[in-house]
């Protein structure tokens, strides 16, 4: 099963409201029965911890009240760089849930997931509750795996797990400034970011009309409490992008520029200690 992943527009820590735009890297993830043995494989990085991708396994069964097969094994591999601030977690969880879900559908003969918003919505949910089992997110990132699973713009109120808002984005690259260095949740002194909460809100409202503007100014904000040094995204505004910032909790930059013109603005975007990526809204 795939799922995609999402940049920010407004960080949802300050005020428990989120807004992300959807991207087309990529989550895949393929479950099967196994033997006696539970296991799980990330492809695209053999070193991170499998806790919340069990988690999502042990949950999706429950939720469906099954009792979880003795042995199987669960494969995931993803485009989306881990602990960058790009929605990885988000997306894995949405990726691993739909998948064990079509699993249980298919070996069970039972309802699980379909298409209409009330389902879908029952599914992000469930994948949230595994990301906060799994102390991968402050607010339980709602935001995010709207943004992931549904694209276009999705604005949400974290603390009630309730979509505000949604609509569609014009279709744009994103250049995704990658630095070396990880940041992990846990290690976020978060009273700092309720300081800006009433400015927050304001972003969120303002995302509603213009989302590069809320995006770069959030941005900008997240980068001062964090302590990130963002000032590659102010050449990328200077230079004409239509947005520049931090997206989720960093380190990660996104750029966002026309269709078509992310390879030829990256050429000319100073751009030194970061792994690019060009991915496009979606």
């Amino acid at each position: 099963m795939r799922s995609y992943g999402a940049i920010t527009v407004v960080n949802a820590i300050p005020c428990g409201i989120g807004a992300t735009v959807g991207i087309d890297l990529t989550t895949d993830a393929e479950f099967y029965l196994s033997g006696s043995r539970r296991t799980v494989k990330i492809i695209n990085d053999p070193d991170e911890d499998t806790k919340m991708a069990e988690i999502c396994v042990r949950s999706t069964f429950g939720h469906f009240q099954i009792e979880e097969p003795e042995g199987w094994s669960l494969s995931v591999d993803s485009r989306i760089p881990i602990s960058r601030g790009l929605k990885s977690s988000s997306s894995a969880c949405n990726a691993i849930v739909s998948e064990v879900a079509e699993h249980i559908s298919k070996e069970y003969g039972m309802t699980t997931f379909d298409d209409s918003e009330k389902s879908v919505l029952e599914m992000i949910r469930l994948g949230v509750r595994c990301a906060k089992d799994a102390n991968v997110t402050v607010t339980g990132a709602f935001d995010d795996a709207c943004g992931c699973h549904l694209g276009g713009l999705a604005i949400t109120d974290n603390k009630e797990n309730a979509l505000l808002f949604r609509g569609d984005t014009e279709e744009n690259d994103v250049i995704l400034l990658i630095p070396g260095v990880k940041i992990r949740k846990p290690s976020l002194d978060v009273e700092k970011f309720y300081e800006i909460s009433e400015r927050s809100k304001e972003l969120a409202e303002l995302a509603k009309k213009d989302w590069y503007g809320a995006l770069t100014k959030n941005g900008s904000m997240i980068a001062r409490i964090i302590g990130i040094d963002d000032r590659v995204a102010g050449d990328a505004v200077r230079m004409g992008a239509l947005a520049a910032g931090v997206s989720g909790t960093g380190p990660a930059i996104s750029v966002v520029v026309k269709k078509n013109e992310g390879r030829s603005f990256l050429k000319d975007l100073y751009h030194e200690g970061y792994d690019p990526v060009i991915a496009r809204t979606r």
